[in-house]
Order: C-alpha cells, then sequence, then structure tokens
C-alpha cells in the first residue's frame, strides 16, 4: 500500500517526467494561459530559435491586463497610448503566428484570465495549470495545481515543449476551523491569514485551504482565497475538489461530456488528501475571530478589522517591523491610533482576479441597493459572462443609479496597465490583491477589503464597517 498523501502530492507525483541531478522536476503541463505582460519576450525568443508551439491546443492567450475597460467600440482608437496599444496588438499578433486560441477583446468570453479559465472549465482537479502572472494559484480553488511561471523563459519552455521545470515545494495545510461570523467574507478570511503570518508566511510552500469555513464557501469565495495565496509568500494555493467543485464545472464549455464526465469525476474523488498524510507545516484558526478587514499600510498584512485604529509604530517592539509600518503610515499619509473609519476616501474600485465574479457583485450591490454614492468609482467585472450575468439581474442599474461607472471586463484599475489609475495622493477603497506603493497609479493611497466593504465605503465617504448597513 502505499503512503498517505496530500492533494498537492498526488497530482505532483502524476506530472513529474524526471527529476534533474540538482532536485529540479520536469513536469507535464496540462495547460497554459498567456496574458499580455511580458509574454512578447517568450514569443521573440521562440522565433529567433524557429520553434513552434508543441501543443497549441493546450495554451490559451488571453488580452486582459492592457485592455481598457471603455471605448472598446472603437478598437484600437480607443488606446490613446501607444505602447499600451502595442502591446494589445503584440498578443495578437503573437498568437496568431503560434496558432494559438486566444480570447481577445472582442470574443465572446473576453475576460481576466483567472476569471474565465474556472468559469470555462478549463482549470479542472488533478490538472497541472501555469500562467505568467502571480496570481495563477486562483485556479487551485478547483482542485488543479496552478503555478506561476515567468513571461520570458519559462513561458518559452512551456510553448515550445508543453513542459516546465520547478522545484518542488513543501506542504502547509491552513484550516479554518467553525463558522464565519455574519458580513465575514473570503477576502476577510484570507486577509486575516496575511495578516498572522506575514507576506512571507507561506514562502516555499504549496498551501492547501481546509476545514468547515472553507468547505461552506461557494466556488467564488475559494477563487479568492486561492487567489491571495502569493500575497502569503506562496505561488501555489488549492481546495480540494467536492460537490461544490464539481457542481460549478458541470455543463461548462471545456467540462467532460456523458461518459468522460463519469471517468473524470471518478479520477477527481481520488484526489483529497489522504486522511493520514503528513505536511510540513500545519495551521488552524478559529473562523469565529475573524471580522470584516481593511488594509492600512503598504502590504497585504497590513491590514486590521475595520472596527480597529492604525497601529502606532511606538508599540512595536520589532525594529524592522517598526521601520516598515513608519514607511507605511508616511506613504498612505496617517496618524497612528486614528480610528480606521474615519479615514476619508476619494474613489472606490470593483474589480479585479480576486474579487469580480458574480457573487461579488451581488454583494456591493446588496450594499448599494437604493443608496448614493459620495465619491465616484467603477465596477469592472471579471469576465463578459460575469457581465452578462449582472446585466440580466439588473445589477448594473444599481451600481449606476448609486453613482458608479460600469464598465468592461479586465484587470483594469488593479494595476492600472491599461492606463485606468487612481490620481496621486487619491485614496481608492478597493477589492484588489495588493496595496504596494504606487501599485494602483504613481502615489495611489490604497485600502484593500472586501466588495461589500468597498460599497459601505462608497455610501460613506470614509472606510466603513459593512455591518452598519442593513
Amino acid at each position: 500500500m502505499s503512503a498517505p498523501r496530500t492533494l498537492f502530492e498526488k497530482i505532483w507525483d502524476e506530472h513529474v517526467i524526471v527529476v534533474s541531478p540538482q532536485g529540479e522536476a520536469l513536469l507535464y503541463v496540462d495547460f497554459n494561459l498567456i496574458n499580455e505582460g511580458q509574454s512578447f519576450l517568450a514569443f521573440d525568443q521562440l522565433r529567433m530559435e524557429g520553434r513552434r508551439a508543441r501543443r497549441p491546443e493546450q495554451h490559451l492567450a488571453v488580452t486582459d491586463h492592457y485592455l481598457p475597460t471603455i471605448n472598446r467600440a472603437l478598437g484600437t482608437a480607443g488606446m490613446p497610448n501607444p505602447e499600451i496599444r502595442r502591446v494589445v496588438e503584440m498578443l495578437d499578433e503573437n498568437a496568431a503566428e503560434f496558432r494559438l486560441p486566444h480570447v481577445g477583446w472582442f470574443h465572446p468570453d473576453q475576460g481576466i484570465a483567472h476569471v474565465i479559465a474556472p468559469e470555462l472549465g478549463i482549470a479542472q482537479p488533478g490538472m497541472l495549470i501555469t500562467c505568467n502572472d502571480s496570481h495563477t494559484a486562483t485556479n487551485g480553488a478547483c482542485g488543479a495545481l496552478a503555478v506561476p511561471i515567468g513571461g520570458g523563459n519559462q513561458l518559452r519552455h512551456v510553448v515550445a515543449t508543453q513542459t516546465v521545470w520547478l522545484k518542488q515545494p513543501k506542504t502547509m495545510r491552513i484550516s479554518i476551523d467553525g463558522r464565519l461570523p455574519n458580513a465575514v467574507t473570503a477576502k476577510d478570511v484570507v486577509l486575516s491569514v496575511i495578516r498572522e503570518i506575514g507576506v512571507g508566511g507561506a514562502t516555499g510552500y504549496a498551501v492547501e485551504y481546509a476545514g468547515p469555513a472553507i468547505t461552506a464557501m461557494s466556488m467564488e469565495g475559494r477563487l479568492t482565497v486561492c487567489n491571495m495565496s502569493i500575497e502569503a509568500g506562496a505561488r501555489i494555493g488549492m481546495i480540494a475538489p467536492d460537490e461544490t467543485t464539481y457542481q460549478f464545472l458541470a455543463g461548462s464549455k471545456n467540462a467532460p461530456q456523458d461518459g468522460d464526465w463519469d471517468a473524470a469525476l471518478a479520477y477527481w474523488q481520488t484526489l483529497p488528501t489522504d486522511a493520514d498524510a503528513v505536511f510540513d507545516r500545519e495551521l488552524a484558526f478559529d473562523a469565529a475571530r475573524f471580522a470584516p478587514m481593511v488594509s492600512w499600510g503598504t502590504s497585504p498584512d497590513d491590514c486590521s478589522p475595520v472596527d480597529g485604529v492604525v497601529p502606532d509604530p511606538a508599540q512595536i517592539a520589532d525594529a524592522e517591523r517598526r521601520r516598515h509600518v513608519e514607511r507605511a503610515l508616511d506613504y498612505m499619509r496617517l496618524t497612528p491610533t486614528t480610528p480606521l473609519e474615519r479615514i476619508a476616501i476619494d474613489r472606490v474600485f470593483i474589480g479585479s482576479c480576486t474579487n469580480s465574479r458574480i457573487e461579488d457583485l451581488r454583494a456591493a450591490a446588496q450594499v448599494l441597493k437604493g443608496r448614493r454614492a459620495v465619491v465616484p468609482g467603477m465596477v469592472s467585472p471579471g469576465s463578459s459572462a460575469v457581465k452578462r450575468q449582472a446585466e440580466s439581474e439588473g445589477l448594473d442599474r444599481i451600481f449606476i443609479a448609486a453613482g458608479l461607472e460600469w464598465r468592461d471586463s479586465g484587470c483594469s484599475m488593479c494595476n492600472g496597465s491599461n492606463g485606468e489609475l487612481v490620481a496621486p495622493g487619491e485614496r481608492c477603497a478597493s477589492t484588489t490583491n495588493r496595496n504596494f506603493e504606487g501599485r494602483q497609479g504613481r502615489g495611489a493611497l490604497t485600502h484593500i477589503m472586501s466588495p461589500a466593504m468597498v460599497a459601505a465605503a462608497a455610501l460613506s465617504g470614509r472606510l466603513a464597517d459593512v455591518r452598519r448597513f442593513d
């Protein structure tokens, strides 16, 4: 009888082709996603070497980062910045030349890569998925082993050989026990975990999220949790497949059909971690202790429950941590001990691969319905399918009536690659995954939180506890 194994170990073992003397493993890649990013470097190298795509049908080029979320019907004329326009054009050209399937800007499935891969049934349990984007771990919520790769040599290698060299990480299980309190969302869960373990707390590990609070989550919630694994230092975040996973995938565009579905399901049910499997590190958290969270600094672990205060560096014993907090508060223009709910904001953003799915939009719309925002903002759905669904439910009308812009799908103001930026000195309540200095624009001040919390901030003009809204 074989030794008990974790979900990660089962998928890893099935994909290893050979292990080098240096300890790196060559693994078969089931599917590879490509966005604009630095992917043009990989295609330039392939072109110079005279190489082609080994298995083109197992790749999908997705235009998402540099695509504008307004004026899209104008085509390239809607992109006044020539550098942004050229990056978009290069992915169009490279996908065509290397005969790769491409979800471009006019494609009905257009959206953020890590939103459309699950919704189209591309991300499936047991698969090894790569992408030249740090938030590839999002797809691990489907029970896949999803790993980010570089946009240069690593992407070149995957396209040319359908394999990737990786060093096997250690394993970590993060269990969320109990039941989440009212108004506490998946975003609050992952921010709470990152606050406790730090942005390097999971470095070198493949993380599996488990426990009753995780299994009770919808797929949208699970995708949010896995998405921010990278913010805890992990490149891989996973959740074991279960009935929620199967129901989510059933009937999707790329899901197995008929007898193939039965065979796939039988295999997927073998993947969850064995009862006696051993992890290199185990952490457990009590869900009842979680609260709605907001960030106050320039790192995802710089966050606190919304009813808390800005920390006082003078009260921090660790010198390195104290220096970081001092710098963060200086950049964020915040005064120690200020109640977080007194921090005024200038605008809001709802979107990104973390929180732009239909459940996220419903949560924000529920808070905004019948009310009016006192600051400007925009809502960018994670995919064209999400946008169509939201419009069929009338969510777009709620956002517009509240005074927010209803946009097309794309990465948008999450990182501003498309030119949609927060102005210098402006403070933004955002559903994004990162709050680094300049993340949303040079001099931009970003506070990350859940969609419902962003909606509450829009109505209040300051950081606000969504629990105060009926």
